[in-house]
């Protein structure tokens, strides 16, 4: 052993960074750095965030009628939701067991119908030269398939259907039944500081989303209802799958009143030119009645948002996610609307109450 005194080496190791600007510069990037990643595997994700979000949809669908219930049935919480349930699942059986069979047959039907009136527009279409040959149309169709990514591809098969819905109904479930544990887990993984804006952003969030749905069922039953006794009595086939059909449409504005209008003037014309004009009459009536009387008087107590706004939502997010990204674009788009408003308010000292999960 050297009686030699203990030598310490001076001066920063490689791996250390003393200067303040570096470390600053530092964290910025892995600020960055994080982001580019958080965003790389939210794509990567995409599919079971959109079947979450989804389920989130569909509890706050039950919530909103477990809350109405409760201004006139003072139970607890879940005999309501079992309540709401029960009359969802009657409603639904009762249905299809009076028209079930009625509803199969015009479904095949309206399916040949539309294939065949389908081939007679782009016949006549084609020989006005208004539209490509129809080995261009397929060359076409192959080129936009083939673009369609990965991001939709799940939604192709009957079985994928069948088990995404399953999925949203049982999340949607869960949450219903104790909202209370999911909000106090998302509360949690905010920091302390920020935890009362937290709560007060999700309370006005899940309200617009509450009000957005109650104002698209709305719509859909009285534009169902409408299409479907309309069609009825000018005579159009296939009444019934239509006002269904209309009804589910509903519940995507702009584009679902096109593709429900487009499928009731084919049927229309399919039994005839003077059925046909019935069926743009009746088509053109519904829109005027829902554009100037429905829309308006659910909107003053629902949810504001832009028609052009809705509509540029529904296209980004039908391109970047498929049919459940447009299907689930207005819920989206409300609650970011609602977050960024919230966002801009100055927040002072006497705030609102926080939520209300009865």
């Amino acid at each position: 052993m050297s009686d030699q005194p203990l030598t310490v080496v001076g001066g920063a190791s490689p791996h250390e960074v003393r200067d303040p600007a570096t470390r600053r510069e530092i964290k910025r990037a892995a600020v960055w750095l994080g982001m580019a990643c958080g965003i790389a595997l939210v794509v990567l994700l995409v599919q079971p965030l959109l079947i979450i979000f989804a389920g989130l949809v569909f509890a706050a669908m039950l919530d909103g009628g477990v809350r109405l219930l409760g201004r006139v049935l003072p139970i607890g919480r879940g005999w309501r939701l079992l309540i709401v349930c029960l009359l969802t699942i009657i409603f639904l059986v009762t249905t299809f067991y009076v028209a079930g069979v009625q509803i199969t047959e015009q479904v095949m039907q309206l399916r040949s119908t539309v294939e065949v009136q389908a081939l007679r527009l782009t016949t006549w279409l084609t020989q006005q030269g208004m539209m490509p040959g129809a080995s261009d149309l397929s060359g076409l169709a192959r080129q936009a398939l083939s673009s369609v990514g990965r991001v939709t591809s799940w939604v192709g098969t009957a079985l994928g259907a069948l088990t995404t819905m399953f999925m949203i109904l049982v999340i949607g479930l869960f949450v219903a039944m104790d909202p209370k544990v999911y909000d106090r887990g998302l509360q949690w993984m905010v920091p302390q500081d920020n935890r009362r804006e937290f709560a007060i952003t999700v309370q006005r969030m899940g309200k617009t989303l509450r009000r957005l749905l109650a104002g698209r069922l709305i719509g859909m039953a009285i534009e169902g209802v409408f299409v479907g006794i309309s069609l009825a009595f000018a005579g159009v086939p296939m009444s019934l799958i239509l006002g269904i059909l209309t009804g589910l449409l509903a519940f995507i504005p702009n584009i679902g009143a096109f593709v429900s209008g487009a499928l009731t003037i084919a049927v229309g014309f399919s039994a005839g030119m003077h059925t046909g004009f019935w069926a743009i009459g009746i088509y053109v009536a519904v829109q005027l009645i829902d554009g100037y009387i429905v829309i308006p008087m659910v909107a003053k107590r629902t949810v504001d948002l832009p028609p052009a706004l809705t509509l540029g939502a529904q296209i980004l997010a039908s391109a970047l996610f498929g049919i459940l990204g447009l299907a689930l674009a207005d819920p989206m788009t409300a609650m970011i609307k609602t977050a960024m408003e919230r966002r801009s308010e100055n927040v002072d000292g006497a705030d609102e109450a926080l939520p209300d999960r009865a």
